[in-house]
């Protein structure tokens, strides 16, 4: 049993192939076979099915095993990073998970000055749905992940980031054009495409506040998707400003509601979260902090 294995154990597993994860890792396709052979040899257990017509499927002994093998490396790189602490270096690597608007208008806020302070710190990027980034977090896949807090006793730490205002978006040339503000009530009659998932609890919570109901057409998981249909005029919506905004061709307005989704970095535990961790979550915290 080795950190090397586990290592490649790993990598195969993120990306899904022996072939990619030979060439990230810089190995022969055979010797990172040859890995997890032995260590399914070792262990007396079959972590992976493989099938050529399907992707690599973990079996459950896998599963249970890869949650604890993450958890090893992950504490593996905290002392190599508190190593190079105490020897005046940086090194290691942040892990982060986030969602397309964080992605966007977020991030490259916090890298652009955590980069100055902490050049040699290296990044791996993780993008998915809310819902993924929870289970990110809780199996060890990322170390950090943007949330959206729909209250504040969460089973994680969190480091609060902005309140992002919920917004009615709508095509060019439609009439609330010519509006300041819009009133729940008036999205009645409109053809609504519901968000799917994401912030769909913050729109139900909006019109149920306001005693109205939305005349859906659709039901939409991908928020780009959303965003195109309203370009087209198949429809309105309610969504984040922070995205919203970003699409050229929306018109959006402010409700005559005010409701909010607190934007926060999440992480399973800050005091046994790595140097660099740490770090980035300072450098967030200050970011948003002067820009209030």
């Amino acid at each position: 049993m080795t950190i090397a294995r586990f290592k490649v154990l790993a990598k195969v597993i993120e990306l899904g192939s022996f072939t990619k994860a030979s060439e990230e890792l810089n190995m022969t396709q055979s010797a990172v076979s040859h890995a997890i052979a032995s260590l399914e040899a070792e262990w007396g257990a079959t972590l992976l099915i493989r099938d050529r017509k399907k992707e690599l499927v973990l079996t459950d002994v896998g599963q249970k095993t890869l949650i604890h093998i993450r958890e090893i490396l992950n504490r593996t790189e905290r002392i190599q990073q508190e190593l190079a602490l105490a020897a005046s270096l940086e090194a290691g690597t942040v892990r982060i998970g986030t969602f397309y608007s964080a992605s966007s208008c977020l991030l490259p806020k916090i890298l652009a000055k955590f980069q100055k302070k902490h050049p040699r710190i290296e990044f791996r990027f993780y993008e998915g749905t809310y819902e993924e980034m929870a289970e990110w977090l809780d199996t060890g896949v990322i170390d950090i992940g943007f949330v959206v807090q729909q209250d504040k006793h969460t089973k994680w730490d969190t480091v609060p980031l902005i309140q992002d205002k919920m917004v009615v978006a709508f095509p060019a040339g439609h009439k609330f054009q010519q509006r300041e503000m819009i009133a729940v009530e008036d999205l009645q009659d409109e053809p609504f495409i519901m968000p799917k998932g994401m912030y769909q609890s913050h729109i139900e919570e909006i019109f149920q506040q306001a005693k109205a109901k939305p005349s859906i057409r659709f039901e939409v998981q991908d928020c780009s998707t959303i965003a195109n249909m309203v370009q087209e005029g198949l429809g309105i919506t309610i969504g984040p400003e922070l995205f919203l905004k970003t699409q050229q061709n929306l018109q959006i307005r402010s409700l005559n509601v005010s409701d909010w989704r607190n934007v926060a970095l999440a992480c399973p535990s800050v005091s046994d979260a790595s140097p660099a961790v740490r770090a980035f979550l300072t450098v967030a915290q200050s970011v948003f902090v002067n820009d209030k």
